[in-house]
C-alpha cells in the first residue's frame, strides 16, 4: 500500500486521551491515542457508525506522537524545561437536578440497559481528568488514494472536532500537511512549535518495540468497530524521553 504521512497538531487548554476509563472514574494518558485520533479524523469525514471497513484500513499504519514542552532559561542562562501541570480533576454529578415525572427530563437521568431505575438512584458522581497546557504533533500514516480527502476534511470537518472531550476544544488549526515521508512531517512538528516560541521536545510515542529505548507498554487503542458497541485491539508502542 502506497501512503502518505499526515501532520496533525493538537494543542488545547484542555485534552483528554482515555484508553481504560470506566464511567465513575474518566482517566486520561499523557499522550493521544490511537483510538482518540482516529475518531477524530472520521468526525471530520461525518463517517459515523460502525466503519469496520475504514477501521481495518487504518489499523496498521503507523501513529507516531510527539509532546512539547516549553522551556525557560536560569539566572545562569541555562535552558531547561518548564514542568507540566498537573492532571486536572472534574468533579461531575451525573443526573441530578431531573424531574422523573418530565417527559424530557427522565432521558437525562442514567438508568440500566432496561431502562428501569439505576441502582443505588438516579444521580451518579463522576471523576473526569484532563492534560493542561498541552500540545502534540501527531503524524498519522494515511494510505496515498485517501490523503486528499483527509486533509480537506481536517479542514472543512462535518463534524466538530475536540481533543478527547466535547470541552476540549482546539485553539490552532489541527490539520498542519502531509508528506511524502515521517521524517519530514516531523521535521515540520518542529518548525511549527519553534514558530510558537520556546518549545522543545519532550517525549515521542512510537508504535512498537524499539530494542530497550524508553518504555515500552500495551494499548488496548486500536479500534475494530466503532458505533453503538465498539470494540478495540492491542498495539505496543514506546515512550521515549527526550
Amino acid at each position: 500500500m502506497n501512503t502518505r504521512f499526515m501532520l496533525l497538531w493538537l494543542e488545547a487548554p484542555l485534552q483528554s486521551w482515555g484508553v481504560d476509563s470506566k464511567f465513575g472514574r474518566r482517566d486520561s494518558l499523557p499522550f493521544p491515542t490511537k483510538s482518540g485520533v482516529t475518531g477524530l479524523l472520521l468526525c471530520a469525514l461525518g463517517a459515523s457508525g460502525e466503519q469496520k471497513e475504514l477501521l481495518a484500513t487504518l489499523a496498521s499504519l503507523r501513529q507516531t506522537v510527539v509532546s512539547y514542552v516549553r522551556t525557560r532559561k536560569t539566572k545562569e542562562e541555562v535552558t531547561i524545561k518548564v514542568d507540566r501541570e498537573p492532571l486536572l480533576r472534574d468533579f461531575h454529578m451525573v443526573g441530578s437536578g431531573y424531574d422523573d415525572k418530565n417527559p424530557w427530563e427522565t432521558l437525562l437521568i442514567p438508568k440500566k440497559s432496561d431502562g428501569k431505575p439505576a441502582v443505588g438512584g438516579g444521580t451518579k458522581m463522576t471523576y473526569r481528568y484532563y492534560l493542561q497546557d498541552a500540545r502534540f504533533a501527531v503524524v498519522l500514516e494515511v494510505p496515498a488514494e485517501s490523503a486528499v480527502s483527509f486533509a480537506e476534511a481536517l479542514k472543512n470537518p462535518v463534524y466538530d472536532l475536540y481533543l478527547g472531550r466535547k470541552n476540549c476544544v482546539p485553539t490552532d488549526f489541527i490539520y498542519q500537511g502531509t508528506f511524502e515521508s515521517e521524517k519530514a512531517a516531523l521535521q515540520k512538528a518542529g518548525e511549527v512549535a519553534q514558530e510558537k516560541g520556546s518549545f522543545v521536545e519532550d517525549f515521542q510515542v512510537v508504535d512498537g518495540e524499539q530494542n530497550d529505548d524508553g518504555e515500552t507498554m500495551t494499548l488496548n487503542d486500536v479500534p475494530v468497530q466503532f458505533g453503538e458497541t465498539k470494540r478495540y485491539r492491542d498495539r505496543r508502542v514506546t515512550v521515549i524521553q527526550k
